[in-house]
């Protein structure tokens, strides 16, 4: 297989990589996560300026009409320049969503969503259900010509800032998912800060009351939909680990080659080389299987999907707890203080490793789809 970049996903990573460097600063992403929404405005339409935000939306939907790999470019610089604005959980998943099973009038939000006017996120997780994709107890009852909502969600990624949700719950026909305005009745919103600077939400439904065409796609019929989307999202977690992993290596190796102990540059002893290389090694392998994720996301055979992107999340996860660890220890002391970004770059890498399942969790999953039927 090919995986040479072509000319356009050059230009996006090129001109989004200089956006960043110029833009994106430390501190800059130090005052977005002091102000506690998790989303710079400013930065937002910028990147709606550079196209990133319609990648994913047909053009006969108002979008760019990209590929995943265009979205993974983007995700891997992201990663790079340790990125918090929501552009995963808006651009790639809930557009997504939107775009693959949206009626006419859920999909008139796509191009605002493209033009950086509104963010659409999933709200799928819940308290008890371990990242298990089908343990949904939110419920929605017709109730006239209207559904109503009642449950909880939880780490819901922008949920608090967003303009819509996507919902998902379970209905007489099994489980389905919702468009609902954030501002809607009933609809509770407490913004939290995860150890990295992200901004999640729980949310609460208390007879929550939304019109009929609420509904996305069929009654009963979402959870095809619902896997879709998160492998979408763990394809995406898995190229955004690898530019973080990129950057981390770069940073450590400047650490190393400046940092002198005994009259000479600690990079010259042969051990820290090793271990270096190790790293080197890591990331490459990281790189791969995140190659491989992408690549899967348009087969139609579920398991063969299933056994990459748990593949890739489990070996991803391992080779960024590898990489973190090495950068935090190569730096000494200061590997995990607040003023170097080396520390930074962990968090992100623990949390990425947390989100849509850990290691043992696609562990376990790869492990189902490769036993005997």
């Amino acid at each position: 297989m090919d995986f040479s970049f072509t000319e356009e996903q050059n230009q996006i990573r090129d001109s989004l990589r200089r956006f960043l460097t110029n833009t994106y600063t430390l501190e800059r992403r130090r005052e977005i996560t002091r102000a506690g929404t998790g989303c710079d405005l400013e930065i937002w339409r910028q990147f709606a300026e550079l196209g990133i935000l319609g990648l994913g939306i047909p053009q006969a939907l108002g979008g760019i009409g990209g590929s995943p790999f265009d979205a993974m470019v983007v995700m891997e610089e992201l990663g790079r320049a340790l990125v918090i604005e929501p552009y995963l959980s808006s651009a790639i998943v809930g557009a997504g969503i939107l775009v693959r099973a949206g009626n006419t009038a859920q999909q008139r939000l796509l191009p605002d969503i493209a033009a950086g006017e509104i963010r659409v996120v999933f709200a799928h997780g819940e308290p008890d259900s371990r990242w298990v994709l089908d343990a949904i107890a939110t419920r929605a009852t017709r109730q006239g010509a209207s559904w109503v909502l009642q449950g909880d969600k939880a780490m819901v990624a922008d949920g608090a800032g967003a303009q819509f949700l996507v919902v998902s719950a379970r209905t007489a026909s099994g489980i389905s998912l919702f468009l609902a305005p954030g501002a809607s009745e009933g609809l509770t919103r407490t913004a939290l800060m995860t150890h990295d600077g992200s901004s999640v939400a729980e949310i609460g439904l208390d007879a929550v009351r939304l019109p009929a065409d609420a509904l996305i796609g069929t009654e009963g019929g979402a959870l095809p939909l619902i896997q879709s989307a998160s492998d979408a999202a763990i394809a995406g977690l898995c190229a955004e680990a690898v530019g973080a992993m990129d950057a981390l290596l770069a940073l450590t190796l400047t650490y190393v080659k400046s940092r002198r102990q005994f009259g000479a540059p600690i990079g010259s002893f042969q051990a820290l080389q090793h271990r270096m290389a190790e790293m080197l090694l890591h990331v490459e392998l990281a790189r791969s299987v995140s190659y491989l994720a992408t690549a899967k996301l348009a087969v139609s055979d579920e398991a063969e999907r299933r056994r990459a992107i748990s593949a890739a999340k489990f070996l991803v996860g391992r080779s960024a707890r590898f990489v973190g660890q090495e950068a935090v220890q190569l730096h000494g002391g200061m590997g995990v203080s607040d003023e170097l970004a080396t520390s930074h770059y962990f968090k992100r890498l623990t949390l990425i490793n947390a989100s849509f399942g850990d290691m043992d969790h696609h562990l376990e999953r790869f492990a189902a789809v490769m036993a005997p039927a």
